[in-house]
């Protein structure tokens, strides 16, 4: 799949502008969490007509009055709102974890759409063989009619983009690393935000190994500038890369001081703890050090590692900080580095 990459220009404050780009109908699919909750919102704040197709469980009401909500369940195969005769310029795909999913939004779809964004993944790389380019080997595709994406999530992806090729004319694969920012539902990120913030001996299984997130910000802005603009073809969508110590020193604030432990997989494992975006995968090097310069030049821009954190701590501090799903206690931490020493 070839590459296009729309003419941009930037200005005088360092933004980029997209020339000739003017107001287009786009359809989400999911777009109230998350990743396609913050597109969503930047595609309306540049004055498009959005529409968004979700099951309505999560912020039914967001932006009342300003986009149109399609309700359906995609996994259940009900794709009656959209069933009809309307014509979108783009369709953003937020949520395809399955080829199924494509196929069925192809179907029912049938021509009403011009260009297809889809969010993958890195994790779509096959990690014996991939390159750090966007044109490396994917994975193939799992046993006929898994769908389990839990145990495949990388091969399903794969089999997402082939599917997407397959069944759509002007095609965006974004793929991203971790996403990272407010309102995320993972606590990953938000795992760190917090703990680096707390200061003290911190646990990590490898303070030099490489860690590369994107803002889930920027990531939006990409996608809609994808389906606004003629970019197509793959994009690694990933921030720069450093080691896991000088990312968490990134996002630690000002006047607190942290001790990075190493303390090695086996050892957490033993004690059932796991670290946030740090397991001990095959697949990691391949996450970790993309260096996205395809995306880039298609207009990707990108904020620091503590950007992200300061955003993601506000808003952590107005949903109340609630108890953290991911990560060890402080008490496990301590029972660590106490062992280590004795």
């Amino acid at each position: 799949m070839g590459t296009v990459i729309a003419q941009v220009l930037v200005t005088a404050d360092g933004q980029v502008a997209i020339p000739g780009v003017g107001v287009v109908r786009l359809l989400f699919i999911g777009g109230t969490s998350f990743i396609g909750r913050h597109s969503v919102e930047l595609a309306v704040g540049d004055g498009h007509e959005v529409t968004v197709f979700h099951r309505g469980r999560t912020n039914p009401g967001l932006l009342a009055g300003k986009i149109d909500h399609r309700l359906g369940d995609r996994d259940a195969g009900d794709y009656a709102s959209i069933d009809e005769g309307v014509w979108w310029d783009a369709v953003i795909d937020v949520c395809a974890y399955v080829p199924r999913h494509v196929h069925q939004l192809a179907d029912v779809l049938g021509g009403r759409a011009g260009r297809y964004v889809q969010v993958s993944s890195v994790s779509a790389y096959d990690p014996a063989q991939a390159a750090m380019h966007e044109d490396s080997p994917l994975y193939g595709d799992p046993a006929a009619g898994t769908e389990d994406v839990s145990a495949f999530y990388g091969p399903l992806k794969a089999a997402c983009e082939r599917a997407a090729a397959a069944r759509f004319g002007e095609v965006a694969l974004v793929r991203p690393a971790y996403v990272c920012g407010p309102y995320d539902p993972t606590d990953s990120f938000t795992y760190w935000v917090r703990r680096m913030a707390e200061g003290g001996e911190v646990v990590v299984p490898d303070a030099s190994a490489p860690m590369q997130i994107i803002d889930v910000r920027d990531l939006g802005a990409f996608l809609v500038r994808c389906a606004t603009t003629a970019a197509a073809g793959a994009f690694d969508g990933v921030g720069p890369f450093a080691s896991t110590a000088s990312m968490l020193a990134e996002i630690t604030p000002p006047g607190v001081t942290a001790h990075l432990v190493e303390i090695d997989a086996a050892t957490l494992a033993a004690a059932g703890i796991t670290l946030p975006m740090m397991d001990d995968d095959p697949n990691d090097a391949i996450i970790s050090s993309r260096p996205g310069s395809r995306a880039r030049a298609a207009g990707l821009t990108t904020r620091t590692a503590a950007e992200t954190a300061d955003a993601t701590r506000r808003w952590d501090d107005e949903r109340g900080r609630p108890l953290l799903t991911k990560g060890p206690t402080r008490e496990q931490e301590a029972t660590l580095v106490r062992a280590l020493r004795t």
